[in-house]
């Protein structure tokens, strides 16, 4: 029998779901490392006898090289396999999680945890296109709803999970419990994933894919040392004007080669463009969230960190649940609606946010929490079929690697974005600077968190006007 894709082999179709299972084992895994860390930070620091700004560099040092190499390897999944690129991931993460929990100094830390990222990035930009070959169309808005559930309970579970874990163990375990884990799912992997048959075996743009990292580097440097020492000193100005002059050439450069690691023509798609522009923008929303709700509820209302934790947990829970049942349901009436109206309750729960003080009872404040895991699982997984459906089979893993870099940059920048406003808006009240929570003083707090929500209202409110501006245009082209 000549098979000509993956929905057309039987074998693989009655593995398809074991198939995802791997798949999302490995983007939980990917996803939850970039943010079980920060919980334990202090705890590491004191270990390694560091100062906690060179601790926070373990989850730095992360997410740059992931940022940096996402676009490399969705190429080379085109050129070379999806799933060959994301078996060697899998083992790099495995072998950099092991690593990661000795505590043999910064060094190594760091030089596993760059392992440990370079394994995440292969398997993040490889992931979406795979599963898009895999399913047939009718079930691939369900099939990247769980992966879209995945990577919302990995993006958000860090804090709860990693202060679980360091309640009772040494912290070592917050990587140590990937290795058992991405264990049993390599092992399904070896035994269900298919032999690649879409590759191109296109030459890879390595002048473009060096820029690009250069550019990561060099700007997402610049934003954490100058969150640190500055944003006005030499380094960090030098450091911007690299990235900057970087991005001009890199922009130049794609445009002019055959065969460019950043296919720009995708984004003449508007479909396409749209979708990554729009999860973009939730993603830097949602880490508003993430930073200013422990706050919230640990330090201005005086909550256990476990028990705030757990409310904070409403969030992804609710998303896992509704995300597959929204890829369900796209794939019978289309994704454009549900988007829209993911994006509409996104929108209100953050109106939820700015009204909230110190008395606002805290089933109201899990109830907004509850709102944008649902808005999150409505809109999600219909973006994800958009965008994935949107370019042909040959571009599937540069599409997976824009879709995952979208998401990590709106993780960075809304994590930068959303400090810097909350200590701005507090500096003004309080009629000082301000780079910690005052606990004398919570009201400049609940003021200062008002002022962040708005700027996420109104990055939510973009995005669903866009979305908007995409779903009501479409009966008139039709």
């Amino acid at each position: 029998m000549n098979v000509k894709t993956f929905a057309d082999d039987p074998q693989i179709q009655k593995h398809r779901w074991w198939i995802l299972v791997a798949v999302c084992l490995f983007t939980f895994m990917s996803t939850l490392d970039a943010s079980i860390v920060n919980i334990a930070l202090p705890v590491m620091s004191r270990d390694l006898h560091i100062p906690m700004n060179q601790a926070e560099w373990v989850v730095s040092i992360y997410l740059i090289v992931i940022c940096a190499l996402l676009l490399v390897f969705g190429k080379l999944g085109d050129t070379r396999g999806k799933i060959r690129i994301f078996k060697m991931g899998s083992v790099l993460f495995i072998l950099g999680s092991l690593m990661c929990g000795f505590s043999a100094g910064l060094a190594f830390l760091l030089v596993a945890r760059a392992l440990q990222a370079v394994g995440a990035a292969m398997t993040m930009a490889t992931n979406n296109g795979i599963i898009t070959e895999v399913f047939p169309f009718s079930e691939r808005g369900r099939a990247l709803g769980m992966i879209g559930s995945f990577v919302a309970l990995g993006s958000i579970a860090g804090p709860g999970v990693g202060g679980l874990i360091l309640a009772h163990l040494h912290w070592g375990y917050i990587f140590w419990i990937n290795v058992p884990v991405g264990v049993v799912a390599w092992f399904i992997g070896q035994r269900i994933l298919p032999r690649d048959i879409t590759v191109t075996r296109a030459p890879i743009d390595r002048a473009g894919a060096s820029l690009f990292a250069v550019i990561m580097v060099s700007l997402f440097a610049a934003v954490f040392i100058g969150q640190e020492i500055g944003f006005t000193q030499p380094l960090i100005l030098g450091l911007f004007v690299i990235g900057i002059v970087a991005l001009v050439v890199f922009v130049r450069l794609e445009l002019r080669v055959d065969d460019p690691i950043l296919a720009l023509q995708l984004f003449k798609n508007k479909r396409f463009s749209i979708s990554i522009l729009c999860a973009f923008l939730i993603f830097v929303a949602n880490f508003f969230f993430n930073v200013i709700a422990p706050f919230y509820l640990e330090n201005a209302r005086g909550m256990a960190a476990n028990y705030a934790g757990y409310a904070l947990m409403t969030f992804p829970i609710v998303q896992v649940v509704v995300a597959p049942i929204a890829g369900t349901v796209s794939d019978k009436i289309g994704p454009e609606l549900l988007t829209f109206i993911g994006l509409v309750l996104i929108s209100i729960s953050q109106v939820g946010y700015i009204l909230a003080n110190l008395g606002t009872p805290l089933w109201i404040f899990m109830f907004f929490i509850g709102l944008v895991g649902l808005g999150n699982g409505i809109f999600m997984s219909p973006n994800n079929s958009i965008v994935m459906s949107s370019v042909p089979v040959q571009n599937l893993g540069v599409a997976g690697g824009i879709n995952a870099l979208a998401r990590e940059l709106g993780m960075i920048i809304g994590i930068s974005i959303a400090t810097t406003v909350l200590f701005s808006a507090m500096s003004h009240y309080a009629g000082r600077r301000v780079t910690a929570y005052l606990p004398a003083h919570p009201e400049i707090f609940i003021a200062g968190m008002r002022v962040a929500f708005m700027v996420s209202l109104a990055i939510c409110l973009v995005a669903t006007v866009i979305t908007g501006w995409r779903l009501f245009r479409r009966p008139a082209r039709s």
